[in-house]
């Protein structure tokens, strides 16, 4: 089997909905929602492998996104989340080895970045959305499996004398855990590091009250109790919500063409012989409702939820679908004022549920440009309305421009720092606001930004505050620019990849940065060395019946 065509494949697509599910199904009952793993081994995203005792591929983490969101919005009587298995004996066994050991390297890393995010994204809602989330492992669960079950809140094992948890990739297959298991073990379950140890290099896996005492697991209990006792904990978790009535999630209106994505609120146009992509984020045009009762009747239309699904549908295609466009270049058009009017409204009713869900949406949105391996720059422009919650894309590039016009003031473009800065709504992975890492979290410096903010600031001021990287007028703007990109795009990916990930992320640490960072660094280097995918690596040869042949030179 050869690995999967770089170019000609077939377009993934990120959109899908219940009636599309063929890997999930999701029920409801009071407060509490049940996600059940009932993958179809046939039904993999793409061919070459089969989905045996529920390993997962993307199509299967593509519906399990959209079933968090659907819970998210269309569910708001939902406080707690159960994730089990439909199947008998078997919870997840983690990610398919043989689609890996088919598919190149960018799919994999990329495979695994989504996947990653879905899980982070579970831990967000369960911080900041009022969702809580409990893993009924229910048979055996091994690799990515348990990665999921310790994204979960509490994880519930099944005391059968044989379903046990596992982390095996390094005995198995000669990887790590791509999903944050390591990290997860230590920093947030606190296994002890010897304990971690034997776990993660015993392929069978550990299990009942051994799995409790190593704090692998939260609780066991006996089979004939085991659903009783799991739905008795998930109702208390729930504390009977998070509101009333849910918004339903249309598919979204977009057209795709050959060098062009268009949305509602969001634009993608390709410049190929550059290596160049424009998003273009597109500020409200429409009145936009300023109570609850208003917000409720737009549902999944309201400017801030629709302009987030369609830019976080945007970042997924493009980044799956186009790997050597490998500068993004950021714009923003409409009115600034129109922007700050919906942060004041998302101000006023933060404790809204769906004020809050709409916010972790453009969160987890925002947080996806931050890790995306592709340089981000910032054009400030005329009819620019990098505001409020449209700044936070321009802080979150590598660099930017604004354009100065200091004979044309009325023309000139202007950026201006709302409450959404300031206020952290939209923090990193780190925990920091984009301000908070830009300026290190110095006080001075974020004092003179406080001081200015509401007020529409110029080139000449934004540069002054250390707001934009570059301020050039409009006889130098078109070189400067051009320059620019050619100068980037003719650069090694794969350095600027490491620069990027190193730069963006320079304030502190936490579980998160972590699992983004060791992930990134190791496994992608594990997953290219030959002892893992040479022709008698450890996850080319599993399944064949013949042993590894490792280099055991240690590097």
């Amino acid at each position: 089997m050869s690995a999967f065509p770089r170019v000609d494949s077939p377009r993934v697509d990120y959109q899908t909905d219940p009636s599309h599910y063929r890997h999930w199904k999701l029920g409801f009952d009071g407060p509490v929602a049940t996600l059940s793993a009932d993958f179809d081994e046939n039904a993999g995203l793409r061919p070459g492998y089969k989905l045996k005792l529920n390993s997962y591929d993307l199509g299967v983490d593509i519906e399990l996104h959209d079933a968090l969101n659907r819970i998210r919005f269309e569910h708001p009587e939902i406080g707690a989340v159960v994730i089990t298995s439909a199947k008998e004996r078997v919870f997840c066994s983690g990610a398919n080895i043989f689609m890996l050991g088919v598919s190149s390297h960018a799919w994999k890393v990329n495979f695994c970045k989504f996947t990653n995010e879905t899980r982070n994204g579970i831990e967000d809602s369960a911080r900041d959305g009022g969702l809580k989330f409990v893993a009924a492992v229910n048979g055996a669960c091994a690799g990515g499996g348990y990665e999921l079950a310790l994204a979960c809140d509490e994880i519930w094992l099944v005391d059968d004398r044989s379903s046990a948890v596992s982390l095996p990739e390094v005995p198995l297959l000669g990887v790590l855990p791509g999903t944050g298991g390591l990290t997860r073990l230590t920093d947030k379950r606190h296994v002890r590091h010897d304990l971690a140890d034997m776990f993660c290099t015993t392929a069978e896996g550990v299990r009942g009250s051994k799995a409790r005492d190593w704090r692998l697991v939260d609780a066991i209990a006996k089979p004939a109790v085991f659903a009783q006792q799991v739905r008795a904990r998930a109702l208390e978790l729930a504390h009977g919500g998070r509101g009333a009535r849910g918004v339903a999630l249309p598919p979204l209106q977009r057209s795709i063409e050959a060098d062009a994505l268009h949305y509602r609120h969001v634009s993608v146009a390709i410049e190929r012989a550059r290596r160049v992509a424009h998003f273009t984020l597109r500020a409200p045009d429409t009145p936009q409702p300023t109570d609850a009762a208003g917000i409720e009747a737009a549902g999944a239309a309201w400017w801030p939820l629709q302009m987030a699904r369609e830019l976080d549908d945007a970042i997924l295609s493009m980044r799956t679908n186009e790997l050597d466009i490998g500068t993004w270049v950021l714009h923003t058009r409409g009115d600034a004022a129109a922007v700050l009017a919906v942060d004041a409204t998302l101000a006023a009713h933060a404790e809204h549920w769906l004020v809050r869900e709409t916010r972790g949406l453009l969160r987890r949105t925002f947080s996806r440009l931050d890790v995306s391996s592709r340089s981000l720059f910032a054009l400030i422009e005329a009819d620019s309305c990098f505001a409020g919650t449209l700044l936070e894309p321009a802080l979150a590039c590598d660099r930017s421009y604004q354009l100065a016009l200091p004979d044309d003031p009325a023309r000139a473009p202007k950026i201006t720092v709302g409450d959404a800065n300031l206020g952290n709504w939209y923090p990193m992975a780190s925990g920091q606001s984009r301000l908070q890492r830009r300026f290190y979290d110095e006080a001075e410096a974020l004092a003179a930004v406080r001081a200015r903010a509401g007020a529409p600031l110029d080139a000449a001021a934004a540069f002054a505050l250390g707001l934009v990287t570059a301020a050039p007028d409009d006889i130098d703007w078109d070189d400067e620019i051009r320059i620019a990109l050619e100068e980037r795009a003719a650069m090694s990916p794969d350095a600027l990849t490491g620069l990027e990930a190193n730069l963006r992320f320079n304030g502190p640490e936490n579980l998160f940065t972590r699992v983004f960072g060791r992930l990134t660094a190791w496994q992608n280097w594990i997953f290219q060395r030959p002892n893992a995918v040479g022709e008698r690596g450890a996850l080319k040869v599993y399944g064949k019946g013949e042993r590894a042949a490792f280099d055991f030179d240690r590097v």
